[in-house]
């Protein structure tokens, strides 16, 4: 029966695929849309006939040429050096600092401004306020440090000369012989692909000195640029006869009173640069570990181990016994001329006063006790000491009256006291001492070890601490 009513029944507008006839209210909202949508039409047409109707009544743009600026007068110094400057110029319509500044200073010098005013040639009653700048190196120009620097004390200069004190600003230049070697040396490579020892000392020397007359008049240039005001009239350069002939009566009056001495002790030597350095010119180069590095002086792809402890064994003498250290710088065992234990150590009590003997060199090793300089927690508890090429080892020498063995010759290579290494540079000792160490059997081991390589800060060679008369 419900099949039968369906199929009787009227088709309705989804049946028939129409859509629903609508609401008043849809109709109301279609109508509004519908007159939007022809106003928008009507309004688009006439914009588009409005525009076409200007583009072919318009006349063609004419291209307006961009004007160009007036070249500024370049401002050309006609004042005669040290003279006052002309101020009956018209004066530019804006700020230019070259046309300001030009002329004065040759003028406040001549006029003699910045040298100390004086009561009668007396100093003045309210006292008297004196720097000697510190000198320049004449390793290159001055930088933004330096104008700093200069500016600071300038002002301090000029405060104290506007209050009537009388003042003085002494200028100068350093020679900075190791850092201007170094500076030279590298231009001189750079530009020829030669060395110092290519020339010979004298044609280098000279070499150095024009570098020094050229960058030196360059600083002074750029002293003079900055308006500072110093008294030139006691310029100085630290290399000058009257400042050498102070320097040396200097250090008589310092010996003569106690107060420097002589003496052959530990250095910082450069082997690139032949020379000793202070501690400010060493840069302590922290490592992780094991770390191969290139060293100047030898090929550039030659690497060497840097970061690690080397353990090996002394026998001790009249005994198969071994004693185990270790070191950081296997190749400075040549010079070795104790090993200490704490005293306190129970393990190695029975050798005390008893020596070991050196694999490579004929020389008994004392075996000593320090309590200062071992700890016996640490490591192996014994300790090997160089005190020739060691900070630590020297004073553990000193204490002990030992054996100071230099192993090293200023080039870098060791001398006669390194037995069958004499002539080798010392890093390829580093490499072969290991290899004869497993030969004879008394290789233990190598550990990553984290550790600072002393570096030079003008060379980049790796510092060696050497025996050397120095003053102090």
């Amino acid at each position: 029966m419900a099949i039968e009513d369906n199929l009787n029944a009227a088709p309705t507008p989804e049946s028939t695929g129409t859509p629903p006839p609508l609401t008043k209210n849809q109709e109301k909202n279609e109508a509004k849309r519908k007159a939007k949508m022809e106003k928008f039409l009507a309004k688009k047409a006439a914009q588009e006939a409005k525009g076409a109707e200007a583009t072919g009544n318009a006349k063609p743009k004419e291209k307006k040429t961009k004007s160009v600026p007036k070249p500024k007068d370049t401002f050309v110094n006609t004042t005669p050096e040290g003279e006052k400057k002309d101020m009956t110029l018209e004066m530019a319509g804006s700020y230019d600092p070259v046309a300001v500044e030009s002329a004065w200073y040759s003028w406040w010098e001549k006029q003699g401004y910045f040298q100390p005013i004086t009561d009668n040639g007396k100093i003045s009653a309210k006292g008297s306020f004196v720097i000697t700048a510190p000198p320049p190196n004449v390793t290159g120009k001055l930088h933004i440090g330096h104008a700093m620097g200069i500016s600071i004390q300038d002002a301090l200069v000029r405060w104290n000369r506007m209050r009537g004190v009388t003042t003085l600003f002494v200028p100068g230049t350093d020679h900075a012989g190791i850092s201007t070697q170094a500076v030279v040396e590298n231009q001189v490579w750079k530009q020829f692909g030669k060395t110092r020892h290519d020339y010979g000392r004298g044609p280098f020397v000279d070499m150095v000195w024009d570098w020094k007359h050229k960058y030196g008049d360059i600083i002074m240039k750029q002293m003079r640029r900055m308006g500072t005001s110093y008294d030139w009239t006691r310029e100085r350069f630290t290399m000058d006869d009257m400042m050498t002939r102070a320097t040396k009566e200097t250090f008589v009056r310092l010996f003569d009173d106690g107060i420097i001495y002589r003496s052959n002790r530990l250095v910082n030597w450069c082997h690139r640069l032949n020379t000793s350095l202070s501690n400010l010119e060493v840069e302590k180069v922290e490592i992780p570990g094991r770390t191969m590095m290139s060293v100047p002086g030898y090929p550039s792809e030659e690497k060497f181990e840097f970061g690690v402890l080397v353990h090996f064994a002394y026998e001790i003498e009249g005994s198969s016994e071994r004693i185990v250290v270790a070191t950081t710088r296997i190749e400075t065992m040549l010079g070795d001329t104790a090993i200490a234990v704490h005293p306190d150590d129970a393990r190695y009590k029975h050798l005390h006063g008893k020596f070991a003997r050196h694999p490579f060199v004929d020389r008994r090793i004392p075996i000593i006790t320090d309590s200062e300089a071992v700890d016996m927690e640490y490591g192996t508890g014994a300790v090997k000491m160089t005190p020739a090429h060691d900070p630590n080892d020297y004073e553990v020498g000193k204490r002990h009256n030992l054996e100071f063995i230099n192993l090293l010759n200023d080039d870098g290579t060791y001398n006669q006291n390194a037995g069958p290494y004499c002539g080798m540079l010392r890093f390829h000792i580093r490499k072969q001492i290991i290899e004869d160490i497993k030969a004879k059997g008394l290789y233990v081991d190598t550990t990553s070890n984290p550790m600072e390589v002393p570096v030079c800060t003008k060379s980049g060679d790796i510092i060696e601490p050497l025996m050397k008369p120095q003053w102090w």
